[in-house]
Formats: C-alpha cells, structure tokens, sequence
C-alpha cells in the first residue's frame, strides 16, 4: 500500500512539473511570437521606399543579323548552330570565281588605259601635224586667190578661175577647221596637255575606282563574324543562293544586361547609377550585382507599332511600365552562364533616405541645423 501511493505522489509531482513547463513555454510563445512579428514588420516598415523591384525583367544581348554584301552561292559553311566565335572568324564563303574574273576584268581595263593613253598621245600628234599642213594650205590658197582678184581686176583671167580659187579657200579653211577640232578632241582626251600623267587621266581613275570595286566584292565573298558572340538557329547549307540583304544566321553578343520594365509609380526615387540586385530565374539563391545603367525615355507603349491613343473613345487609366537598362558587373561566375531572354527578378537599392528611417532622421537633422543657426 505504501508502495503504491508512492507513486502516486511521484506521478503527481511529474505531472504537475510539466504542466509548469508547458506554462512557461506558452509564455513564451506568447511574448516571442508577437515580438517577432513586430520586428519584421518594424523591419519592412523602416526599409519600405529604400527598395524597388520587379519580376517583369528579362536577360537582354546585342542580336546581329548576318547577310552578305553581295550575291551568290555558297560553297562553304564553317560554323554550325550555338558555337561560339570571335570577331574575324569566318562563317562562311561564297563562290570566288565570278568575283576574281571581275577583277582580272578590271585588271584588264586598266592596262588598256595605258595603250589608250598612248594612242591618244599618237592621235595628238598625228592631228597637230594634220593642222599644220591645212593651216599651211590654208595660207596657200589664201595667196593664190589674192594674185587671181588682181589679175580678174585686169581682165586677164576669167570669172570661173576667180570662182575656183573662193572655192579652194573655203574647202582649205574646212580642212584646217576639222582638223583644229581634231587636235582639241585629243587634248580633251589627255586630260587638257599632251604629258598629263596616267594616274591623272579620268578615264583612268574610272577604271581604278570599278578594280577597288571588284576587290572589295572580292573580300566579301568570305563573310566574318564582326563581332564575339554564340551562332543562333540557322538553316544555311552549302549550295544555297545568297542575295545581298538576304539573313543568313543570327549572332547573338556574349556582352548581355538585364531590362526590367517597372511601374511608372515605381520610379519616384530610381536614378542612374544606383545599385541593383538581380536574380536570374535559372539559377534560384544566385544574386548578380549590378548598376542602373540608363532609363528608357518613353514608356514600352509608345514604342509599339499601335500606340493607345487615350484621347479617343472610352479611357481607362493603366500603369504604365518603363523600361530600366541594368548592367552586370559579372555576367558568368561558376560555370553560371546568362543568356539573352532568361526570366530575372531585379531589386534597385534607391538609398536609405527614402526610407521612413532615412526620412525622419534627415528630418530630425534638418531640424537641428535651423536651431543651431538660429
């Protein structure tokens, strides 16, 4: 009997222990639980307008379009779809032959200019020597029918002899006209003077400026990443006909940024060259620092095919979103690779004088200052 009561008390007295404990441990909760609520709430409270953020923000790179300079057919390809090239590299080729038998053409021309210039030359000569001896016939004439006026004056010769040498003068003054004409054509073709240099000749330069173009279509039969970045989706073959203009692969930069397109009333205390926080989608618990860059200066809306025209027809007001540059002050760590069009949450830290801290301590201090200076 005196065992059993025994444990009665030794029962009682642990039942009792722990419902102390469970009291204390309610008191606990009690007061931690509300305490702890309070400081996050003072937290978010005493930081709310320091920060900003959006997850309508998206992973951005330069995109080029590569398309030949000229036409033709391509007889190579040297990179293939999602490789990596540096500026320089080649992409691909098209077929040479037409373009080189351009060139040899051209080539061709050019060497002609310099026959030209000396058959001109010849042609110069030969036609001052043609107006020489007109002008000398010319003289001639000219005496010839000075001696017959003289003599028709006397009677001594007849009217049709008088008539003939009028005529002889005015063929020999054709002659000698024709042949002028002649000799000025030909300096026109030298360039104005008979020892005009080759290089100097238009003709010359014409045929120079149409090689360098032969040259140049030449070179751009390869065509070459002009600048660093990833090969996109392309479907270009060997054998496929290129026409100038027309795409032939996108380039995508390895350089990338982040837009994110925040809420116009979200903007009040965004400047330039405040620091941002980014968190990439793809790599959840990694946070890439970063810099507010620039600031769009219209909203997205205004840079649409159809912008709203909110002065016709029944209005309805919508927040708009402006579209904020930020740059990535590392754009792959660990293996961790961004790329164009990945989803991302951006925070801007705008300071903690925009916070109800910042505020009133700035207040409090503005206060200060004008007592003292009073």
């Amino acid at each position: 009997m005196n065992k059993k009561l025994e444990n009665e008390v030794v029962a009682d007295a642990e039942t009792a222990a722990s419902s102390g404990k469970r009291q204390r441990s309610n008191r606990i909760l009690w007061i931690a639980g509300p305490l702890a609520v309070a400081l996050v709430a003072g937290y978010f409270y005493i930081t709310s307008g320091r920060y900003t953020s959006t997850d309508n923000a998206y992973v951005q790179a330069d995109q080029v379009t590569i398309a030949p300079q000229i036409s033709g057919l391509v007889v190579e390809v040297a990179v293939r779809e999602n490789q990596a090239v540096r500026k320089g590299d080649l992409l691909f080729r098209i077929d040479p032959e037409p373009l080189q038998i351009a060139v040899d053409q051209m080539q061709a021309q050019i060497e002609a200019a310099g026959d030209y210039l000396n058959a001109s030359r010849d042609t110069y000569r030969s036609a001052s020597a043609d107006l020489r001896a007109s002008e000398a016939t010319l003289r001639n004439h000219e005496a010839q029918l000075q001696r017959i006026r003289e003599l028709r004056a006397k009677g001594i010769v007849a009217q049709k002899v008088l008539d003939d040498a009028d005529n002889d003068v005015a063929t020999a003054r054709g002659t000698r006209d024709a042949d002028a004409a002649t000799l000025a054509k030909s300096r026109t073709m030298l360039g104005g003077a008979v020892n005009t240099p080759l290089d100097k000749l238009s003709g010359y330069k014409v045929a120079k400026a149409q090689l360098a173009k032969a040259n140049l279509d030449l070179s751009h039969a390869e065509v070459r990443a002009p600048i660093d970045g990833t090969v996109g989706k392309m479907h270009l073959q060997p054998g496929d006909y290129l026409t100038i203009g027309q795409a032939a692969m996108p380039l995508v930069a390895h350089s990338v940024w982040v837009e994110g397109n925040f809420k116009e009333t979200d903007l009040t205390n965004v400047r330039v060259g405040q620091s941002a926080e980014i968190v990439v989608d793809t790599y959840p618990g990694r946070k890439w620092p970063a810099t507010v860059s620039s600031i769009s200066p219209a909203s997205g809306s205004q840079f649409s095919i159809l912008p709203a025209q909110n002065a016709t027809g029944n209005w309805v007001k919508i927040v708009q979103r402006i579209p904020v540059r930020f740059e990535i002050a590392q754009t792959s760590a660990d293996g961790l690779v961004l790329r164009a069009g990945m989803s991302a949450d951006v925070k801007i830290d705008t300071g903690k004088e925009h916070s109800p801290l910042g505020r009133w301590t700035s207040s409090a201090g503005s206060k200060e200052e004008v007592a003292m200076s009073r």
